[in-house]
């Protein structure tokens, strides 16, 4: 496949491609503890190569650390605060509806990807999710679809419309590991097919809310990954990879979540009208029943802010409490989508709304949960040796959106 280098800019970045295939991943949920489980045992010969060859490290991710917040700044290379998603929900005061954001329409600066397909690559976006493929095809002129809805894909509507021919297998459920794999080996399939050669690559996190990092079920999934990791550089990408967030076990020693019910416990001490966001909501309430360490609060007129904050920062399990400014300063957050306060929870707790809120019948299996701190960092690797100026950059506090500027502009003689 001959391809012609390009040079793009957007949201104040320049991206020199090279002439060779360039792919991003990003590894839903994946703390680093799971690719070190994997590796430990021989299951990622692929990964471990190219961590000699290349580059592996840790980035910071964008806060909370939930999936669209991150993949909408890993797509933008921009937090928050610029591109406007600040979680996977958020009450609109304007409409005095709570919303979630998985539209373009709440995107407030436009793609990489788009920016690459106007430049002239072919451009592909495979996603687990079907609820993040409109915010990853926003100006997008290319191909984007989800392994969710693979055999609905149609040329008018996604760029596509033989995926299941294409990858060779039927769509797969999306509580499954299958349904990450197939988003790996859709991306191969488009590459050897020569339909794609710059490709954002995004999984679900199903198995880590599903597993420890040792777990065999985790183990296995890994192993999986690693297979087309390999199938990948072996067409000759160029890969950057990374992931939304860690994982982390938010329960008791009984198993039970450990969960504390703040709008529950805000209106039994200053009374009624408290609104609690949980931005980590969405259609997957299997994976987390809607339990996550990033909570978003919203007080009735008139209250004591001053001492509702100071309460909020008594409350076990509770680990750090922002005014509005504050977290828009100092967690990089969009403030006019953000309440009176941001609260986030310890490594082992969640935040939850009410009692009856939440349907704990869906996490029977034990609470594996993200959103806060305890999850913000994430594995960071590159499949070539970065130049000098990019080490020195590795070495200070890269961000996991910063990923297409180090695979595209940070391996050395990065223009093929």
């Amino acid at each position: 496949m001959s391809i012609q280098p390009v040079e793009f800019e957007v949201n104040g970045r320049c991206y020199a491609v090279p002439s060779v295939p360039v792919v991003v991943i990003c590894l839903d949920g994946s703390a680093d503890e799971y690719l070190d489980a994997a590796c430990a045992r021989g299951l990622m010969p692929n990964l471990q190569r190219l961590s000699v060859a290349g580059y592996r490290g840790m980035a910071r991710g964008a806060l909370p650390s939930f999936t669209n917040v991150n993949n909408s700044s890993i797509v933008t290379g921009v937090p928050p605060s610029i591109h406007g998603i600040g979680g996977n929900f958020f009450f609109d005061r304007a409409r005095g509806q709570e919303v979630m954001m998985n539209s373009a329409c709440y995107l407030r600066v436009g793609t990489i990807l788009a920016a690459a397909a106007n430049a002239g690559r072919q451009v592909a976006v495979v996603t687990a999710k079907e609820k993040l493929r409109d915010i990853f095809a926003h100006g997008l002129r290319g191909i984007a679809f989800s392994s969710e809805k693979a055999g609905l894909a149609r040329v008018e509507t996604h760029g596509i419309g033989d995926v299941e021919a294409l990858v060779g297998e039927p769509t797969p459920a999306i509580y499954s590991g299958e349904a990450s794999l197939y988003v790996l080996r859709a991306g191969v399939a488009l590459i050897a097919a020569g339909r794609a050669d710059f490709l954002y690559l995004s999984t679900t996190d199903f198995i880590q809310h599903k597993y420890a990092p040792d777990a065999a079920g985790a183990l296995e999934f890994y192993a999986g990954v690693d297979i087309e990791i390999g199938r990948l550089l072996q067409l000759g990408a160029t890969l950057g990879i990374t992931a939304d967030h860690g994982m982390n076990a938010k329960q008791r020693a009984d198993g039970s979540p450990n969960v504390t019910y703040l709008e529950s416990r805000l209106e039994e001490r200053f009374g009624s009208g408290f609104r609690v966001i949980l931005p980590i909501t969405d259609p997957y309430v299997v994976h987390h029943g809607a339990l996550g360490s990033f909570a978003v609060v919203h007080a009735p007129e008139g209250a004591d802010l001053v001492a509702i904050e100071a309460w909020l920062g008594a409350l076990e399990g509770v680990t750090e409490v922002y005014s509005n400014a504050v977290a828009a300063r100092k967690l990089e957050l969009p403030a006019d989508r953000t309440g009176d306060f941001v609260v986030l929870s310890a490594r082992d707790a969640v935040l939850g709304r009410t009692p009856a809120y939440h349907d704990l019948k869906a996490i029977e299996g034990g609470l594996r949960s993200h959103g806060g701190r305890y999850e913000e960092m994430v594995p960071f690797l590159i499949s070539r040796p970065l130049s000098d100026t990019y080490l020195r950059k590795a070495g200070g506090d890269p961000r996991n959106f910063d990923i297409f500027d180090f695979t595209i502009n940070g391996p050395t003689a990065s223009r093929g």
